[in-house]
């Protein structure tokens, strides 16, 4: 066995020190940071200074007392539901989050640089965080759609889209792009919309489309040729396109039925867009999430009382726009589809 002296053992420590020393700051210099972690939060927000882009978040959730932990990130958007733990216990959960810039709607204003995280529930409890840009193998879920699904900037209003990142684990970013007011028409007018979003889209995406409720002039032919135009537009990026007919409004008939031309989204022109959605679906081979059907079958069984929570008609009158407890349980819809029709793996999606 060769032997050292005390002079070489001392070189030697000296040399792998000093290589480890200026090996740190190299790594840093290629982007290989180390995980930004709970001395970036209090006891109810978080912040991390991090450039536009999607980033992997693990948590460890819960303490000495009982508690139940939320978590909501960015313009108001559900990343994590509620987590009741018993006095004691502790739990790992895990999620994707898009950065971007403007954070909330494309057309709102562009919020605050990072990503933010609100830490919410009735007895919070954050023991640990971890945040890390998310590996190249991410999948985005881009939404092209309205107010009834875009980031609501403030209460009581949701958008479905909005309340859809708590359903998914990491390894699935939603990239909500989604504007109040828009129509098929305005959405690929608008560069900050459809000229901003399809550069965005890389193979393997998915991109969900759900235009109706602002197609108010809009003939039958436009219409479909916009959706056309869109579903086009995503394959020409290698994305896949999925058509979701709108959410219904909250009006009912005499008998507690929906089915008249304000609930069910026929124009003043005659134009069913629920229709017209599932018609260009079957055309193209694009798969089809008909949300028309399951939240009029979901709005017809709650009745006139019973679904006026999902919607904010206690609060606003309003029969179009959901609350977050109905933009909830509309995602959560969306969720089920999702995995029902394989469009998302298995593992990535969380149970309700």
């Amino acid at each position: 066995m060769r032997r050292f002296n005390g002079v070489r053992v001392a070189a030697l420590a000296a040399a792998v020190l000093a290589a480890c020393l200026t090996a740190a700051p190299a790594a840093q210099a290629h982007g290989r940071r180390p995980p930004l972690g709970i001395e970036n939060c209090t006891a109810t927000a978080c912040h991390f200074d991090v450039p536009p882009g999607d980033y992997d978040v693990t948590v460890r959730l819960g303490g000495a007392t009982a508690s139940g932990t939320s978590i909501s990130g960015e313009t108001r958007r559900s990343l994590l539901p509620e987590t009741a733990l018993a006095a004691g216990r502790h739990t790992t959960r895990s999620f994707t989050v898009d950065v971007r810039t403007p954070e909330g709607e494309p057309t709102g204003p562009d919020g605050t640089p990072g990503l933010d995280l609100t830490i919410g529930g009735p007895a919070p409890a954050l023991a640990d965080i971890r945040v890390t840009p998310s590996s190249r193998h991410t999948r985005q879920v881009f939404l092209i759609g309205d107010s009834t699904v875009c980031d609501q900037p403030a209460d009581p209003y949701s958008g479905w889209g909005q309340q859809l990142p708590q359903f998914l684990r990491t390894g699935v970013a939603v990239a909500n792009y989604a504007d109040s007011g828009e129509s098929t028409v305005t959405y690929l007018q608008n560069p900050q919309l459809w000229g901003t979003v399809q550069p965005l889209i890389h193979p393997g995406d998915l991109v969900l489309i759900q235009l109706a409720h602002n197609d108010k002039t809009t003939d039958e032919a436009t219409y479909r040729a916009n959706l056309e135009t869109l579903v086009a537009g995503v394959r020409e990026k290698g994305g896949r396109p999925v058509l979701v007919t709108p959410i219904v409004r909250r009006w009912f008939n005499a008998d507690g039925t929906l089915n008249n031309d304000i609930a069910l989204l026929v124009n003043g022109l005659g134009v069913n867009h629920p229709e017209v959605i599932r018609s260009v679906a079957a055309a193209e081979d694009v798969p089809l999430i008909d949300l028309t059907a399951k939240t009029k079958a979901l709005v017809e069984s709650l009745g006139v009382e019973g679904s006026k929570a999902l919607y904010l008609y206690n609060e606003k009158k309003d029969n179009t726009h959901t609350s977050a407890y109905g933009a909830t349980v509309y995602a959560g819809l969306v969720r089920d589809e999702l995995l029902a029709q394989h469009l998302v793996p298995l593992g990535t999606v969380r149970a309700g």
